[in-house]
């Protein structure tokens, strides 16, 4: 704990004890009522606490994920909260997370993602550029040794690293193009091969 987040924990720590403090000076006649209300605004407050410490899990358990189907070469992404299709696939054997993106020509990795599969940053050379709605950012190319989607194996796939700021890495089509079927309905995309 930093001094920062130490004072505003002794703020809130003296705001509390004041507020108590004037809790029992006002309420003294009725304190066992008083302490029950307390009790119960406490326990209140300790469950939202952990509902907030445990929602990633929560999430993690209730939020839909990608269904693989190996023995059709199937995969199934449902559609999310914020309206895009997530897809989780092994580059160089680290599992990445894409945003599948239609509108997308290529494969774009954030600077991170590059990283944790192994692409040295030192190597790279930013000299291509691609268009986005935010105007153009550079980007350098690169080959992905392996990618594996459940049953599906791709080898020296060709990829960009975006040298802009980015969130999650981008499938863009020419990656979908490799699929015999790309079907979207019923909050589902569909891929086959």
């Amino acid at each position: 704990m930093d001094s920062w987040q130490t004072g505003r924990f002794l703020y809130l720590a003296l705001l509390a004890g004041a507020l108590l403090l004037w809790l029992f000076v006002e309420n003294r006649d009725s304190l066992g009522t008083k302490m029950k209300q307390m009790a119960a605004w406490v326990l209140i407050f300790l469950g939202v606490i952990a509902a907030i410490g445990l929602w990633s899990d929560i999430r993690q358990t209730v939020q839909p994920r990608q269904a693989i189907f190996e023995d059709q070469n199937r995969i199934e992404l449902p559609l999310q909260a914020d309206g895009h299709y997530y897809v989780t696939l092994g580059i160089n054997g680290v599992n990445t997370r894409f945003v599948v993106d239609t509108g997308a020509s290529g494969i774009v990795l954030t600077g991170d993602d590059a990283r944790r599969v192994g692409i040295n940053e030192a190597d790279l050379a930013f000299y291509s550029q691609a268009m986005t709605a935010n105007g153009a950012v550079r980007t350098a190319p690169v080959r992905l040794e392996q990618m594996t989607l459940g049953p599906i194996t791709d080898r020296n796939v060709q990829a960009f690293v975006n040298a802009g700021e980015m969130d999650t890495s981008l499938l863009g089509m020419s990656y979908l193009q490799r699929f015999s079927r790309i079907e979207i309905a019923n909050g589902r995309l569909v891929l086959e091969r």
